[in-house]
């Protein structure tokens, strides 16, 4: 008994002095591992010791001197010009954007040039009233009227349009003309023919209701004084030819009631009766033609 008791004693001893060891080396052990990250630590929250600088002194990359800046280099002398001519491009092409932009300004503009500065307005009128003379009220219609009219007026400004291409509109193509030389050159001639065809009076007229000075001569006029003056111009001249063209169709008109007076018909309407005698004197006179001719030879002797 008292041996088996010796042996569990011994044992105990065994197993508690095997467990101190084992506590005494991890103990040991322990500080040496974590030396470096303690002195790390130590260095890194206290520089000013000196193994701590002396660490950092042997860590840190070591720093160049700066370098001295270099000298600024001087200027080249500048090279003398090439001899020879110079040329300056003055006006040059306009592009595309610009060429289709002032074709729909003309486009939307033309009905108005069409119908102020040229020979339209004019042609219609007459065209007109020699329907209403012969007392017809849709016949020709006004779409006949006004296409005849517009070929007329082609014809007869044909010179005038073919001189304002040629002088304004090709040249500013070509990049030939600035901008200004060839409005300037382009509308002369335009202006030439409302001149030829405008009455001083009603220059005069225009220049009396704008308070306008009297220039030296027809060209220093403007173009807001000369197309209104050539509109009411070409009015004028419309509503004489209408007059004329009236007075055979009202002598024609005036038989006609006469007679149908005298006969005791004064139920019966006299156009009925005057526009049969009024169409045959009109086509056996070849009216038509007079009245274009006459309306044409007027602008060729304007």
């Amino acid at each position: 008994m008292a041996t088996r008791i010796g042996l569990l004693l011994l044992t105990l001893l065994g197993a508690v002095w095997f467990f101190g060891l084992n506590s005494t080396q991890r103990a040991d052990a322990a500080p040496v591992a974590t030396a470096p990250a303690a002195a790390t630590h130590a260095l890194g929250s206290a520089p000013e010791s000196l193994g701590a600088r002396t660490a950092l002194a042997l860590t840190a990359p070591a720093r160049l001197a700066p370098t001295a800046p270099a000298a600024p280099t001087a200027p080249k002398a500048p090279k003398a010009p090439d001899a020879g001519t110079v040329t300056v491009n003055v006006g040059g092409k306009p592009s595309q954007s610009i060429s289709i932009l002032m074709l729909v300004t003309v486009l939307s503009v033309a009905p108005s040039l069409l119908l102020l500065v040229t020979s339209f307005t004019k042609i219609f009128i007459v065209l007109s009233l020699t329907r209403n003379a012969l007392g017809l009220q849709s016949v020709p219609p006004n779409q006949v009227l006004a296409g005849l009219s517009l070929f007329l007026s082609l014809f007869v400004m044909g010179p005038v349009l073919t001189k304002v291409n040629k002088l304004g509109i090709q040249p500013y193509l070509n990049g030939t003309k600035s901008r200004s030389v060839a409005w300037t050159d382009g509308i002369a001639p335009l202006r030439e023919f409302m001149l030829a065809h405008t009455r001083p009076q009603e220059i005069a007229l225009m220049l009396r209701a704008g308070n306008l000075p009297n220039p030296p001569d027809k060209s220093k006029l403007e173009l807001t004084t000369i197309i209104p003056a050539f509109v009411l111009s070409e009015l004028r001249a419309a509503m004489i030819i209408g007059f004329v063209v009236y007075v055979p169709f009202v002598i024609i008109d005036l038989v006609v009631s006469s007679s149908l007076m005298s006969l005791g018909m004064m139920m019966l309407p006299p156009v009925s009766v005057s526009l049969p005698f009024k169409l045959l004197l009109f086509v056996l006179v070849d009216g038509w033609g007079l009245i274009i001719t006459a309306l044409v030879q007027s602008y060729h002797t304007g």
